[in-house]
């Protein structure tokens, strides 16, 4: 029998892999309806669903390898970068998902909250949350829904040589800006960015990502320290967001 390798475990969901076999075990069903249903709604290369019976998700491994990890330096190509960023915009340019995404005014109210959880907590500077949230404002503008991945971290995009062969982790999938999912593929990878915006082929606000860096650290952070995650690992949400000093 293949060994049994514990991915992530936390007290949401957890997620094991069997040889080519991962399973989701997650306590909110609602959550994986959206996975589900986004990976059968993308145009994008996505996990197989091998079975369903809840709590537990089960679905085959892509192929190739990620396109990075926050905190290391990213081994792929410029070119798998840029392909990274055609696929995002064939993404995009999908019909949307039948479910909405956050709107504007949570954002900004739960801006407010972390920021203030943040410096009344001491987990970090009251400068470096100020000025984060300054920079994070920009991204509080309205925009025209697309279809999001939501989550679209390094480590969700599979490549093999310049090419895209998975995207994974759907659970966050929905109605957003296009912009926030390419400020998560690249948080923590800046240099990375022109290639993901070539690939991705038609203009974008640069501020409006870098704001979204800011704003997607900031309300990272309690999640990650409360969930036995470190964001203060090098590379990391706090390294972004300190960057922006």
């Amino acid at each position: 029998m293949d060994e049994v390798k514990v991915v992530v475990a936390h007290s949401e969901r957890a997620t094991l892999r069997v040889g080519d076999v991962f399973l989701k075990v997650d306590a909110d069903q609602a959550r994986i309806d959206v996975e589900v249903e986004a990976m059968a709604l993308a145009p994008v290369p996505t996990p197989k669903v091998l079975w369903r019976e809840p709590p537990v998700l089960t679905i085959a491994a892509v192929p190739g390898t990620v396109l990075g990890r926050l905190g290391e330096p990213s081994t792929a190509s410029p070119a798998a970068w840029a392909a990274a960023g055609a696929a995002i915009r064939k993404l995009h340019d999908a019909p949307l998902p039948p479910w909405p995404g956050r709107g504007l005014d949570e954002l900004a109210a739960e801006l407010e909250s972390e920021c203030e959880w943040l410096v009344t907590n001491g987990v970090l500077p009251a400068d470096l949350v100020t000025r984060n949230r300054q920079v994070a404002e920009a991204a509080l503008r309205p925009w025209t829904p697309v279809f999001t991945h939501g989550d679209l971290q390094i480590a969700h995009v599979f490549v093999e040589g310049d090419e895209v062969t998975g995207i994974i982790d759907w659970s966050e999938a929905g109605q957003g800006d296009a912009l926030f999912d390419l400020a998560t593929l690249t948080l923590g990878h800046e240099e990375h960015l022109g290639d993901v915006v070539a690939g991705y082929g038609t203009d974008v606000d640069l501020d409006v990502i870098r704001a979204w860096w800011s704003l997607r650290s900031l309300l990272g952070v309690r999640w990650l320290v409360e969930h036995g995650f470190d964001p203060s690992a090098p590379g990391c949400e706090v390294d972004v967001l300190r960057s922006r000093m």
